[in-house]
This record gives C-alpha cells, structure tokens and sequence, in this order.
C-alpha cells in the first residue's frame, strides 16, 4: 500500500470593519499579557460557532507527501470548498503553478465563491499552520503559533513546511489584519475554546519538548491564556508518539457550546491506546468546571466500526469529531458504515439545532490522518462596538 511520507496519526478580504495595525499599537503583540483592543477589552479567541467572515483552506501541493493520492486529496479538498461555499465565503491558498488548477477543480460554489489566491503552501492543514484569531467589540486580531511542523524535524516523519510556517504572517499582511506572536509554539487543531474563555488542550501536544522545549506546563498555560485571551484551561494527557499531531484536541474533544462538550467514543477496531484516551479524557470531563464554573455536559460521538468503513490502514482517521462549523451548517465526514454515519448525523443535528448537517466523502483526508477541522480555519466576523 502506497503511504505519504508523513501521516498525521502516525507515529511507528478581511471586510472593512477590519482594524489596521496601527490602531492596535503597542497592545499588540502581547506575550506576558491579554492583547487589548483600543477600548480597552481584551482579545479572546471566540467560539467557531460564532459568525466568520471566510473559511481559509489550502490546495494540496506536493507529490512528496500524498505521493499517487495528490489527484485523490485535491478532489476532497475541492469537495469541501463547494460544500462552505454554500454558507460562506472560501479563500483557498495555492502555490502559484498551481493556482489555475486549483481553480478549475473547485469551481465557483453555490452561492458564495471560492478566492484562489496564490500563496504558497506545503500541505493543507491550515487549521494548524494558517492563524488563530481573536477578536474584540471593533477589533480583530490573528494569533501566529509559530508552526514548526508539528515538531517532527529530524524523524522519519518530517515533510517540508517551510511555506506553511510563513502563511499566518502573509495571510494576515494580505488582509490587513493585525498579528500577535504568541509566546508558545502549537497548532490551531491543539485549541478549542467555548468562546467564554475556556480552552481545552492535551498536554501531549503542548507540554511537549518537540515544541516547547524547557517550558512547564504552567508557562505554556499563561502563555496561551495571554495570546488567546483565555482564562482556563482544562487540560486532558492525551498521547504524544502516536501520531504526528501527539494526539490533538480537534479529534477528540469539541464544544459544541458553552458549558457542552462533545467527546469522540472510539469505535469497534480502535487501538486499545486510543480508547485509553478517550476514558481519561471522559472523567477528567465530566468532572471539570468552565471558566464560568459550570459543570460540563458530555455528548459522546461515537466512531464507526473500523472493519465496516471505506478507508483501511492504520492512520486512517475515522472519527466524526473532526467537523467544522461554517455559517449555518455542520460539516461532518461519512465513512460507509451507514448506521454509524447515520447516528453521527442525528447526533449533531439535536446538538446544532438551528444548523444544516452536511456529510461529506472525504475517504483520502482520512486515509492522510486529518479531518475536515483540519482543512479549514474560519476568520471571525468582528463583534459590534456596543
């Protein structure tokens, strides 16, 4: 079986209500504080549910890491950007040789466009390389985490990521929105927030020498609570060698709201580490208090059984956790294991009431270790100024 060089879970126009840099000043960049905005509030990281301006994706660009699966990858890439595009608007980034491919495979969506626009790229997972925003009444922000490749460099699982390092910086230059440089190195897949100041975090993917070396766990804590404007965070062990992403919280632990957490149930098949995981992280849970101090409500999702999918191999990622939440919608995989899919469905309808359920193939992203979390990352709309 052909694999990538690198899989994830493997280890063996910002719009005119956009704020210039300038106007932020000397707030910004803030590491040993919140970041503030020019009235005075502080910067957080807001819920995904809340409304975006755009999603940002990324066109697969190397044959080096997808190898005979690149033509595959590009398709499902391409199939979630139609899907967003019925709900919002998609700037996808692509090297510019290949930008007029990337083009013509997505088309134009259904009723808002998908914007090539040519900035290079190494692989898709912008999630994680792409930057993670913040925002305040009358001011937006994007916090650079300082992509290092997952911290993977000098294993047998490195991939170039030279220019996905450099894509925070120049997605936020192109679009005039100001840049924090966080005081810690992570990824956009290690942060789920509430929207209320609560973080969820794995310790494996942040406590972790490959890329906070020297850091406790506290000093990576007040760094994150500083650029993100958080103010706490549960922290679950999570499992760090196992995949390339030391098992991120995006395909384990979501928010579905404030004070409401949707947790992935591993399926029939599921390695007995991974189901390790999720009962650690279940009690720790259920047992936690939100930054507001209410007890946590845990929604299980569970998993398909893994002799009954489409995808095979190890590091495929069949979960359903991984979804994403543009404008209106839930976009969430489905794997072929028809009552599993089925539930998974039903499941995030009663948890999105008021949003379309939409369930994608996207049996190579799987197959790569990533979900469609991983492909997107959404720029919130500015809050109004009350």
């Amino acid at each position: 079986m052909d694999t990538p060089t690198t899989s994830r879970r493997r280890l063996v126009q910002l719009g005119a209500a956009a704020l210039p840099l300038a106007a932020l000043g000397s707030a910004l960049p803030a590491v040993a504080r919140a970041a503030t905005s020019p009235s005075g509030a502080t910067l957080r990281m807001p819920a995904e549910t809340d409304r975006h301006v755009r999603t940002f994706m990324a066109w697969p660009a190397l044959s080096s890491i997808w190898t005979t699966r690149l033509d595959g990858a590009r398709r499902d890439i391409a199939r979630v950007a139609a899907a967003i595009s019925r709900f919002e608007p998609v700037v996808m980034l692509a090297r510019p040789e290949q930008a007029a491919d990337a083009r013509s495979t997505c088309g134009a969506g259904a009723q808002f466009g998908i914007d090539v626009v040519e900035i290079p790229d190494d692989d898709f997972w912008i999630r994680d390389f792409g930057p993670t925003f913040v925002v305040a009444p009358g001011a937006v922000a994007g916090v650079d985490t300082h992509f290092n490749g997952w911290g993977k460099t000098g294993t047998t699982y490195a991939q170039p990521y030279a220019n996905d390092a450099a894509a925070a910086a120049t997605l936020l230059c192109r679009y005039g929105v100001p840049r924090v440089q966080a005081g810690f190195v992570g990824e956009g897949g290690s942060l789920e927030t509430d929207g209320q100041g609560t973080l969820l975090a794995t310790v494996s993917s942040l406590v972790n020498g490959n890329r906070n070396p020297g850091m406790s766990q506290d000093q990576v804590e007040q760094a994150m609570k500083s650029a993100l404007g958080i103010d706490k965070v549960i922290w679950v062990p999570g499992l760090a060698g196992q995949d390339i992403t030391d098992c991120h919280i995006d395909c384990l632990a979501r928010f579905v709201g404030p004070g409401h957490v949707i947790l992935d149930r591993p399926g029939p098949g599921t390695a007995d580490r991974w189901v390790a995981v999720y009962h650690e992280t279940r009690q720790i849970l259920l047992e936690a208090t939100d930054a507001q101090g209410r007890r946590l409500t845990v929604t299980e999702l569970p998993a398909p059984d893994r002799d009954r999918i489409r995808g095979k191999g190890t590091s495929f990622l069949s979960s359903y956790t991984n979804y994403y939440t543009p404008n209106g919608a839930v976009l969430v995989p489905q794997f072929g294991h028809g009552d599993a899919d089925n539930a998974a469905r039903a499941i995030l309808q009663a948890a999105y009431p008021g949003r379309t359920v939409v369930q994608l193939d996207i049996d190579t992203i799987a197959w790569g270790g990533g979900g469609i979390h991983c492909a997107t990352q959404s720029q919130p709309a500015v809050p109004p100024v009350l």
